[in-house]
């Protein structure tokens, strides 16, 4: 069996190394589980799923110019059946925004007339009874829009919904005892109330920012076809049609009406270009994280390795001596995992503090989450297994250290 006093001896002689050691352990693990952390939870953002059948969905930003009147709805109707008769298109629909998209409408919803605040906050889409069958959304209670409840608005002067449909973390919001459907509620200011017909089991919003996270599946479907000169068309194509739909819908369009912007960039998209768009910050950060994690933990290993292998250079003489006092091989490696568990543990007790405190710091200044303890202890174990694993060459070596050295006087 080690003991423990003469490793503590040897520590207290070596004072230089063995705080900077374990104090470079303590910054590893405070900064790795944090970053961890980071990774999770961008990872679980990227995840996340808008409610859509995404797979073969695009989607085509318009611009009509030139509009005296700026009334675009017949000219928007006429879009819709040029892309609807398409041969690879599935179904087409015309919305003010979707999921993932980046900006849309947001209003507060209230079940009570006279209330002053509302209850939840949600994302507002407007579009026709196409609108499920586009995007691919599943109704779990409730029906759908009828072609003859579709009103057409100005965007500036939309009128009050008589009936809407709603997601499900919205309706279980406004009714947690799950009577939503048939229920009514109040869209912003108004006094109107409006009627949910309807419920998908989910429905996303066009954010993916921190600030939309509280309300991201919060989202009502208005049956209003709005005329304003700006819209989005979603596509789904029929299964395995979306490249060549792609090329076609943009075409068809323009010959529709030549009077109109289609962005190059952005304007034609598909629903998988949508996504790797809006996450495109959330991966990049996950990477520069990982690089971080990897660079610390790489550093750290080597920390280890040098100075437990200048220590080893220092002592061979005195391992010598062991050795010819009795001292097995197993007994010398024992000896050096010992001692770096040791440094290992201190550096692990305070990394933990650092880990935790600095967290309640990025709680507090970036309004994060707060770390779950589960990080640290992995974070403790892997740090200490990390340790362990780099001692160990240096060890081995100190292990092999013949009897003979301690005769030597150089």
């Amino acid at each position: 069996m080690m003991h423990i006093k003469p490793i503590l001896a040897a520590l207290k002689r070596h004072k230089a190394g063995t705080i900077l050691i374990a104090m470079q352990i303590a910054l590893t693990l405070a900064i790795v589980c944090n970053a961890v952390f980071i990774i999770h939870q961008r990872l679980e953002r990227v995840q996340r799923p808008t409610g859509m059948d995404e797979a073969d969905v695009m989607a085509i930003h318009s611009i009509f110019v030139g509009l005296a009147d700026n009334n675009a709805g017949p000219l928007i109707q006429a879009d819709l059946q040029a892309l609807r008769q398409l041969p690879g298109v599935q179904d087409a629909v015309s919305i003010n925004s979707y999921p993932l998209r980046g900006g849309g409408w947001s209003t507060g919803v209230r079940t009570d007339v006279d209330a002053k605040d509302s209850k939840a906050h949600t994302t507002q889409y407007f579009a026709d009874e196409r609108v499920l069958a586009t995007m691919g959304l599943k109704l779990v209670a409730g029906r759908n829009f009828r072609a003859d409840e579709i009103v057409q608005a100005d965007p500036q002067s939309v009128p009050d919904p008589s009936i809407v449909i709603v997601s499900k973390a919205l309706a279980d919001k406004m009714y947690p005892d799950g009577s939503g459907l048939g229920k009514p509620i109040y869209i912003g200011d108004t006094k109107k109330p409006t009627t949910i017909i309807g419920i998908v089991e989910r429905l996303g919003v066009p954010w993916n920012s921190v600030w939309s996270d509280d309300f991201y599946e919060n989202s009502l479907i208005q049956p209003v076809q709005l005329t304003g000169p700006f819209t989005n068309y979603l596509i789904r194509s029929k299964p395995g049609q979306l490249e060549s739909v792609m090329k076609a819908a943009p075409a068809a369009l323009v010959k529709a009406n030549r009077m109109r912007v289609i962005s190059k960039e952005r304007g034609v998209r598909s629903f998988a270009q949508i996504r790797d768009d809006a996450y495109k910050g959330d991966k990049g950060m996950a990477i520069l994280m990982s690089v971080v994690c990897l660079v610390l933990l790489g550093v750290t290993a080597a920390g280890i390795v040098g100075l437990t292998s200048f220590w080893v250079g220092q002592r061979r003489k005195q391992i010598g001596v062991r050795r010819a006092l009795g001292a097995t091989k197993r007994d010398i490696l024992s000896y050096f995992l010992t001692e770096n568990l040791l440094i290992g543990v201190v550096g692990v007790v305070i990394g933990a503090l650092l880990a935790i405190g600095m967290n309640l710091w990025l709680v507090t200044q970036f309004e994060m989450a707060r770390l779950s303890l589960v990080y640290v202890l992995i974070g403790v174990v892997a740090l200490l297994l990390l340790g362990q694993g780099a001692v160990l060459a240096p060890a081995l070596r100190a292990s092999r250290v013949s009897p003979v050295e301690a005769t030597r006087s150089v």
